[in-house]
């Protein structure tokens, strides 16, 4: 028998073996550190712990804290282990709601307690740090759904009774630790003891919940708040309160009573309230004339860029879209990752001193002829193409480097704007169960990368990983550099990616190193009702991936 052994998902060992054995047993054999493995998933597909025994040919993957897939288990294990202590210390009255991330880590709120206080997360991060040195089993058990409401019941849990009742089926799985139990969609570590390194750091009205660096889990660096992007969450939680909505039930609830229409006009309302908001104010900035847009990838930057434009146009200002893209530096110039393919992400695989230099003549009056670049040749080419600033004409430009003061360094201050865009979700399956902001950018992609560029979800998702390690590096260290910021996530959206996603990761074959990541996907929006596309406004953001906007791209 054949076992194909592989360290996050890189070739390790092909082991032969006579008879059947225990991963643990397989493991012990090799140089694979297993204190450092946080689970074992089989063949592209299962999660299992290291009691299971093979007993055909298996592909092995030992998942780190270093791989994506590991990283989602801590963070998901850690927050377990914050229930079940504050569970210890308040009781089944509280309520814990992990509301989003920020930093390095999540915002939570204890609802049905006293002010939660600084003295209150010391003694939770010693609670915690208690149930990690006593090594508990984190158990996955099947268990009957009436059992399970039973359970939950007890608990006080009725966000997850909720549901449940919602999303009935005849079994549920759900993670036990001695007597504490909970719900999470995602798998666990094995043991408490796995998740060794974290903290509790006050922020009121609640607290952070912090990881370790995912390249260095034993490092806990110096924790910075993001003010801009952690203000920008806490606006938009407000108005999920205003609108009574917190949870994909919330919606789900909205659809079946055909409430959802009237929602989806208030969001987008919310939305064209706040582009206004913005355009109103770049134009009381006479000396300004360049606007820096900026964001990760499918945040919806093209189309918040088209839409400031039109109410800029409201307010009397004459924009001119100048694409940032055009000023890549030629092939041959090009700077190269570490492993030789060429770094399109860096910013300087822009040609910055052209880019300055015409950006300079325009603010001087001069006439300038715009680049077009052939990015199929490499090279830069003429557009023929000519503008001139007017007296009432500002410049858009969007890129990933619009926040960075390196691009546009010649150009003074007072005469530039820079906006952060950015998809924040803040929409949960229940109160311990967020979804990803990452996870819905990555839907909005999958679905346009096969609308526009004929990519499968399979390929898409095996280019994410370059795409965050881009984001990291060249978007996210700039976020707070912007003068304003803008939430393109609309509660609503899941529910009308979902029918567009369902198909395109169901393609995607068990065989595939990327099939765990599309069922982790669909079992993520079978909790979303289908909504439909024909109650999406043609300006929406939602529009740009799922095809049918009114602008053009």
């Amino acid at each position: 028998m054949i076992i194909d052994l592989r360290l996050n998902g890189i070739k390790h060992s092909l082991l032969e073996l006579d008879k059947p054995a225990s991963i643990a047993r397989i493991i012990k054999n090799s140089d694979i550190d297993r204190t450092t493995v946080l689970s074992y998933k089989i063949n592209h597909r299962e999660y299992v712990n290291e009691e299971y025994t093979p007993d055909r040919e298996t592909l092995i993957n030992c998942i780190t804290y270093q791989h994506p897939e590991g990283y989602r288990i801590y963070q998901d294990s850690a927050i377990f282990i914050m229930a079940k202590a504050l569970n210890t210390l308040l009781g089944n009255e509280h309520s814990l709601v992990v509301e989003h991330s920020i930093g390095d880590g999540v915002f939570c709120e204890v609802f049905n307690t006293d002010h939660w206080t600084e003295q209150d997360c010391a003694r939770l991060q010693t609670e915690m740090m208690q149930i990690v040195a006593s090594d508990l089993p984190i158990d996955r058990i099947e268990v009957r759904t009436d059992e399970a409401l039973d359970i939950f019941s007890a608990m006080g849990r009725k966000d997850v009774i909720k549901n449940l009742k919602y999303n009935y089926q005849d079994s549920v799985s759900v993670y036990r630790c001695g007597k504490y139990y909970d719900r999470f969609i995602r798998p666990l570590a094995d043991r408490t003891s796995m998740i060794s390194n974290f903290q509790i750091i006050y922020h009121a009205p609640g607290f952070i919940l912090r990881f370790p660096n995912q390249e260095k889990p034993d490092n806990m660096p110096p924790f910075v708040l993001p003010k801009k992007v952690f203000a920008l969450h806490q606006e938009h939680d407000k108005w999920l309160d205003i609108l009574r909505v917190h949870n994909i039930i919330d919606i789900n609830k909205l659809t079946d009573e055909y409430e959802i229409s009237e929602f989806i006009l208030v969001e987008e309302a919310l939305h064209e309230k706040k582009i206004a908001e913005i355009a109103a104010d770049i134009v009381t900035k006479k000396d300004v004339k360049i606007v820096l847009i900026a964001g990760p990838s499918s945040s919806g930057k093209t189309t918040f860029a088209k839409r400031l434009g039109v109410q800029l146009q409201a307010c009397k200002a004459k924009p001119i879209v100048i694409g940032m893209d055009d000023y890549f530096l030629s092939r041959d110039k090009t700077p190269r990752k570490a492993n030789g393919d060429y770094d399109f992400e860096s910013i300087y695989s822009m040609d910055l001193e052209f880019l300055n230099l015409q950006l300079t003549q325009l603010l001087e009056g001069e006439q300038i002829e715009l680049p077009r670049y052939d990015f199929t040749r490499g090279v830069r080419r003429r557009s023929n193409k000519y503008v001139k600033l007017g007296k009432d004409n500002i410049i858009i430009m969007e890129g990933i480097h619009g926040l960075n003061d390196t691009l546009t360094s010649e150009i003074p201050a007072n005469r530039k704007v820079k906006v952060y865009i950015s998809a924040l979700n803040q929409l949960n399956i229940d109160n311990h169960n967020r979804i990803p902001t990452t996870d819905c950018r990555l839907l909005r992609r999958i679905i346009r990368d096969h609308q526009y560029r004929g990519y499968s979800a399979e390929e898409t998702m095996l280019r994410w990983k370059d795409v965050r390690e881009g984001e990291e590096q060249n978007i996210f260290p700039y976020q707070e550099n912007a003068d304003y910021m803008f939430n393109s996530s609309l509660t609503y959206e899941l529910g009308v990616l979902r029918k567009h996603a369902w198909k395109l990761l169901h393609h995607v074959s068990p065989g595939s190193s990327a099939y765990t990541e599309a069922q982790r996907l669909i079992n993520m929006i079978c909790h979303c009702k289908d909504i439909s596309d024909a109650l999406v406004p043609y300006n929406s953001i939602i529009r740009e991936f799922t095809n049918g906007s009114i602008f053009r791209y």
